[in-house]
């Protein structure tokens, strides 16, 4: 992903992305492996990773499919795929717009994508593409978050430093949704699926309550954003700076994530 001002809103090219790919694989890796463990991908699969970001979940599937299987990882912005030293043989990287371009491999046996379609204004098409990208049988794997079924980062509301950590999280889904994100839409995606005309269609949500990658990612969220809360008349920069020592001091010990739910099924 990433985009300009008007765009994706956690842009790739940012320095701070690194450190939320690393958190969010700590948070999420294990249980998407957990989920394409289950779909069965294996030895020998062709695989399309949409929207990678980073490398943790090309890196896993190219250990499973090994020297007979491919794994194409795409995204508007590739730079944290082509760093120096994440190259691998059966991992395909390619700049790709899931949105608006066609599949760039078909016959897959699997699609995975992971917090790509709530932030893709054209989701119905880009979700067509990746169905369109599988064979017969083929298995699609989406995982969105919902921050509507869970919207505080800090669900024990106890004090002035939750409060703050609650409303600066208000203020980046108002910036979220101005860009077009759908902060309901990963409770959408069976019945997406369904739609779509896959069958064996299941699906269950995660929820990180507190650790320190919830920590990480929050710090690394909030530096990212922090000038566009300013300019939005959200809050101000001494608020933002008491936020972030509040994280560092540890007087924030449960923030949370929103629930990602993800939701599995195969191309008849």
């Amino acid at each position: 992903m990433g985009a300009d001002d008007d765009g994706y809103l956690l842009d790739n090219r940012q320095s701070q992305a690194g450190a939320r790919f690393e958190a969010l694989a700590t948070l999420f890796d294990p249980s998407t492996f957990r989920h394409l463990r289950d779909v069965g991908v294996g030895p020998g699969w062709r695989c399309w990773e949409v929207g990678a970001g980073g490398m943790s979940v090309p890196r896993w599937l190219a250990d499973q499919v090994g020297g007979t299987g491919l794994v194409v990882a795409t995204d508007i912005d590739t730079s944290w795929l082509t760093a120096p030293g994440t190259a691998i043989d059966q991992v395909r990287v390619l700049r790709h717009d899931v949105g608006a371009d066609v599949p760039p491999a078909t016959d897959l046996d699997l699609v995975h994508a992971r917090l790509v379609l709530t932030h893709v204004p054209e989701r119905d098409a880009a979700l067509t593409s990746m169905i369109d990208a599988l064979r017969p049988g083929g298995r699609l794997l989406l995982e969105e978050a919902d921050p509507g079924l869970q919207p505080l980062i800090c669900p024990d509301d106890r004090g002035p430093a939750e409060q703050l950590a609650n409303r600066l999280r208000h203020g980046f889904r108002q910036l979220m949704a101005a860009r077009g994100a759908d902060l309901a839409f990963g409770r959408t995606l069976p019945r997406l699926l369904r739609e779509h005309g896959l069958v064996d269609v299941a699906a269950d949500a995660y929820f990180p309550i507190t650790g320190p990658a919830c920590a990480a990612l929050e710090r690394a969220t909030v530096e990212q954003i922090r000038d566009r809360l300013i300019g939005g008349g959200i809050t101000t920069a001494a608020e933002i700076d008491q936020h972030l020592d509040n994280i560092a001091a540890g007087r924030l010990p449960e923030l949370a994530t929103s629930p990602m739910v993800s939701a599995w099924g195969r191309k008849p």
